[in-house]
């Protein structure tokens, strides 16, 4: 367990956070296909439909997962992360939300036995005409079942990372951070907010509000479009533009960074940063 912790204070600690480039395959292809570009891989597995549900999902992949992460340790790997979605609309049913949170503490307690930390994610998907405290709602009771089924499977907090949704763009240190203080143990290290189809500058300044006060825990970025948007649109495949790439992934990095010490200004950001990515019933 000393090992695991002295890997999450690698990243929990000021100014830092994740670029989050672990998606899927399918979702890979998307971000290449924004900027014309084929992905070839064979998709991946992973969320797939939950027999008995409301036409909800649920994440497998934990079969071997011990062996694996076995191997992964021996490569390098250090940490470990576990997505699964529920989806409002849908419900949730009690039955995906316990699934969701089974699964993500099995894949916890995996990965501390095998050294590495593992970050949760239980994201709360933003489709939906709800209001926001039906998001609340649905959030602080996924967030519950996570906890106790953590516990359930002797998993150590102090070495976990917890990589949420937001509970929404507009009032985000409100409900967010009630969310956070009703339902995250202090003991929990990190707390690696997604991005969730959120322009780069919204996602930023959403961090940038909730360090605005002291929080228990480290509340930082794990982003993916967030980070790599503009990255991407600057890039577009041409090696010509591989400096200019590497410079606007700079920027965004300097900004999350400046965000997790309270510190960020969304003075001088470009009209490509300003872009909402929400896309309605995205699937990865």
């Amino acid at each position: 367990m000393t090992k695991i912790i002295s890997s999450y204070k690698t990243i929990a600690s000021p100014g830092r956070g994740i670029l989050a480039i672990d998606e899927s395959n399918a979702t890979c292809g998307k971000r290449l296909a924004s900027i014309g570009l084929d992905n070839t891989e064979t998709n991946r597995q992973g969320l797939v439909p939950l027999p008995g549900s409301n036409n909800e999902s649920w994440c497998q992949g934990l079969d071997g997962l011990a062996s694996r992460s076995t191997e992964y340790y021996k490569q390098g790997a250090r940490f470990a992360k576990w997505r699964t979605v529920v989806s409002i609309p849908c419900g949730p049913s009690a039955l995906a939300v316990k699934e969701a949170a089974w699964g993500l503490a099995r894949y916890a307690a995996i990965s501390q036995d095998n050294g590495l930390v593992p970050i949760v994610e239980p994201e709360i998907l933003l489709d939906g005409d709800h209001p926001i405290e039906r998001t609340l709602e649905v959030a602080e009771k996924v967030w519950s079942e996570v906890f106790f089924y953590l516990a359930e499977n002797n998993v150590v907090l102090e070495g976990i990372l917890l990589k949420p949704s937001m509970a929404s763009p507009e009032t985000i240190a409100k409900y967010t951070l009630t969310m956070l203080k009703r339902r995250v143990p202090p003991a929990v290290p990190g707390i690696m907010f997604l991005s969730g189809g959120q322009s780069e500058v919204e996602a930023t300044l959403n961090l940038n509000a909730m360090n605005q006060a002291p929080n228990p825990w480290h509340v930082s970025f794990s982003y993916a479009r967030a980070l790599q948007n503009t990255v991407l649109k600057t890039w577009q495949g041409r090696p010509e533009n591989t400096e200019a790439a590497q410079k606007s992934l700079l920027v965004r990095a300097k900004a999350n960074s400046l965000a997790q010490l309270g510190k960020y200004s969304a003075e001088g950001e470009s009209e490509e940063a300003k872009k909402g990515m929400f896309v309605k019933g995205y699937t990865y």
